[in-house]
C-alpha cells in the first residue's frame, strides 16, 4: 500500500494541513514558507480518516444546470497554467538557491561552526532537506502543468 496523505506531509515538511489541488494532488506550506507539491495516487483509499481527501462519485448532471462555455474554460484553464507556472518558476528559483547553499554538501562553515562540529552537520541536513523539497516541488509542479494541456 502507498504512503497516506499524513505520510507524505510529514515528509514533504509540511507546517499545515495539506489541501488537494486536483485529483491525487496536494499543496501545503513548509517552514520556509516555499509551498510543498506532493502526489499520493489512491489518497482518498489508504487514509480515509484525512477529509482533505474527496471522494468522487459520478452524478449525472441536472437539467437546466448552468454550463461553462468553452472559451470561459479556455481562460481559466490560460489562468490555471500561467499560475502553475509562476509558481514553477519560483520553485526552480529557491532550488537553484538551495543548491548553491548546499554546495554539493560541502558548504563553508561558518565561524560559531567551526567550534561545533554538531552545529555544522545539523546546517548541511537542512540543506540537504531543502534541496530535496524544491526539486519534489519542481517535479509534482512539472507534472501538474504536463497533465493540464
Amino acid at each position: 500500500m502507498g504512503a497516506t496523505v499524513s505520510e507524505k506531509a510529514r515528509e514533504s515538511g509540511c507546517v499545515n494541513k495539506p489541501i488537494v489541488i486536483s485529483g491525487t494532488m496536494y499543496r501545503c506550506l513548509t517552514e520556509s514558507g516555499a509551498y510543498s507539491y506532493f502526489n499520493v495516487p489512491g489518497a482518498a483509499i489508504a487514509d480515509p480518516q484525512d477529509n482533505s481527501a474527496r471522494k468522487s462519485v459520478a452524478v449525472p448532471t441536472p437539467p437546466g444546470f448552468p454550463k461553462v462555455d468553452p472559451a470561459t474554460q479556455k481562460g481559466r484553464d490560460d489562468v490555471r497554467r500561467k499560475v502553475l507556472g509562476d509558481e514553477l518558476a519560483t520553485e526552480e528559483k529557491l532550488l537553484a538557491d538551495a543548491r548553491v547553499a548546499y554546495a554539493d554538501g560541502a558548504p563553508l562553515a561558518l565561524p560559531e561552526e567551526k567550534a561545533n562540529v554538531e552545529k555544522y552537520r545539523e546546517r548541511i541536513a537542512k540543506l540537504r532537506l531543502a534541496v530535496s523539497v524544491h526539486e519534489k516541488n519542481v517535479e509534482a509542479l512539472k507534472k501538474e502543468l504536463a497533465s493540464g494541456k
